[in-house]
């Protein structure tokens, strides 16, 4: 289980660390994890640059280039607005919207910081991640749940964009 997890891992590492602008594999990466100490949960979504730009260009305004010097204060805004529509999450089966923490750019890749405050106790988590599916077919979204001493990563897709784990 733990060599599946590695190669996985090192797979997506691969993807997501090309210097290139252009790429032919469309996925993101979620990881969310419980800071039990803080009693959060801590979301990094990792997107792509162009694929991001792509989208905030189509649905907000075709003039924004990202991780340029001059970008326009509004970028957060757009970003944490689609999130908050494509990235939905559900502990003990109720619904809570995140914080949008900021982002960063590193090489072609967008982190987004997201964090859900107050979570005492998780017994389910269920996660549906519709990130990029509107304008890119082939998206993939992979999910890395860490909490209670359980790591578990789905893939998504359009046709299954939904993940559940139960801690019973």
């Amino acid at each position: 289980m733990k060599s599946t997890y590695l190669i996985l891992t090192l797979i997506i590492g691969l993807l997501l660390s090309s210097s290139n602008t252009k790429h032919e594999y469309y996925v993101s990466v979620t990881n969310i994890e419980y800071a039990k100490e803080q009693q959060s949960v801590q979301i990094i979504s990792q997107i792509f640059i162009d694929d991001f730009e792509s989208l905030i260009r189509q649905r907000y305004d075709e003039t924004i280039t990202l991780a340029e010097a001059d970008e326009p204060a509004i970028v957060d805004e757009y970003m944490k607005r689609y999130l908050e529509d494509k990235l939905k999450i559900k502990i003990n089966e109720k619904s809570y919207e995140f914080n949008f923490l900021g982002k960063e750019y590193k090489e072609d890749i967008t982190y987004c910081y997201l964090e859900i405050e107050n979570i005492k106790d998780i017994k389910s988590i269920s996660v549906i991640n519709r990130i990029l599916f509107d304008i890119l077919p082939d998206q993939q979204n992979i999910v890395r749940l860490k909490m209670l001493d359980k790591n578990k990563s789905f893939l998504l897709i359009p046709e299954n964009d939904e993940c559940m784990l139960n801690f019973n």
